[in-house]
């Protein structure tokens, strides 16, 4: 971006008359005609917005545990948005559809395809903090940018609008775990050259993992030593543990025989049960097991009687292998 130059402080800028202070190098001229550097003017709000991180970003929207999995625990997995009225006027084109995937190739923030939709990255660097403005300013740039046409990193600018602004929270959101990235591209078959070899290569590196049946935001996940259930809970975690403990001091925290809740991950203000199972434990043995914890989940978070010594002891336990993802 070409300098401008400095104006003095009682002849503002353009920018500064709509309020829009572009991003420039720290050391040069701040574009609002202050004559002080940017880092000592306006880029001090720009710091200032990094470092607020946001504890819940997806908070307000539908399924808010499933896209916390799909952000941190699935690799390859899509689904389908339903943006807000109004939200289309302006855009280059037309948008048949938006897709949510959990990671697009070369971690491209969003790809605008040749027949107009949108495919959005959600495994991507927050540049904010918070990460719902972040994925809003990329669904925003998608819808600005020529079809066929990938779209590039930035960093978000301040104050912009959010997830929950652009996207219609009143509807549903049914992702769906794929094998592979074969969704990246219109005919995956007829991939060649790099193009199929860098497919395969992604390919190779998915954990195989399924989204279990009957329960919310629960995914099985297999791995060459044993298999896990990690289970995405929008319980508040204070709460959570102390269920979770009485559970575990009953001896009643398992989903049956070999299998072992080994504690839990933080991750974008929500908790996530993780379980040990047996590797002959599928996705498919875990439905009734899950269900039946569910509900005497629901049982021990109606409890209010104080935690007993033991179940302190089994709350201590769990809170010493808990790992915080973000």
């Amino acid at each position: 971006m070409a300098k401008k130059a400095a104006k003095s402080s009682s002849q503002p800028s353009t920018a500064t008359a709509t309020g829009e202070i572009p991003v420039v190098g720290a050391r040069e001229k701040c574009p609002c005609g202050s004559g002080r550097r940017y880092k000592a003017c306006h880029g001090r709000e720009a710091a200032h917005a990094v470092q607020e991180l946001v504890h819940r970003p997806f908070e307000g929207l539908a399924g808010e545990a499933d896209w916390v999995a799909l952000r941190e625990l699935v690799p390859a997995a899509t689904a389908p948005l339903a943006l807000a009225a109004g939200v289309t006027e302006g855009a280059v084109g037309e948008v048949p559809s938006v897709t949510l995937a959990t990671v697009l190739p070369l971690a491209w923030p969003a790809l605008r395809r040749a027949d107009g939709s949108i495919l959005l990255g959600l495994q991507t660097q927050s540049s904010s903090g918070d990460l719902s403005r972040d994925l809003a300013d990329a669904l925003e740039l998608a819808l600005a940018t020529e079809p066929g046409t990938p779209v590039p990193s930035r960093r978000t600018v301040p104050g912009g609008r959010r997830l929950q602004d652009l996207l219609d929270t009143s509807a549903g959101f049914a992702p769906t775990v794929h094998t592979g990235f074969e969704f990246w591209l219109d005919d995956a078959e007829s991939a060649t050259g790099e193009v199929a070899a860098s497919l395969e290569r992604a390919n190779a590196s998915v954990i195989p993992t399924e989204k279990v049946a009957g329960v919310d935001a629960a995914y099985w996940c297999g791995t060459p030593d044993k298999n896990h259930l990690r289970w995405v809970m929008t319980v508040p975690e204070e709460k959570l543990l102390d269920a979770l403990a009485r559970l575990s001091a009953a001896g009643l925290s398992s989903l049956g025989e070999d299998t072992k809740l080994v504690g839990s991950f933080r991750a974008h203000g929500l908790t996530v049960p993780v379980w040990d199972l047996p590797l002959e434990f599928s996705a498919k043995d875990c439905e009734q097991p899950a269900a039946e914890f569910a509900e005497r989940l629901a049982g021990a978070l109606a409890e209010t009687a104080p935690l007993t010594a033991e179940e302190r002891r089994a709350r201590a336990n769990l809170v010493s292998r808990q790992i915080t993802l973000n």
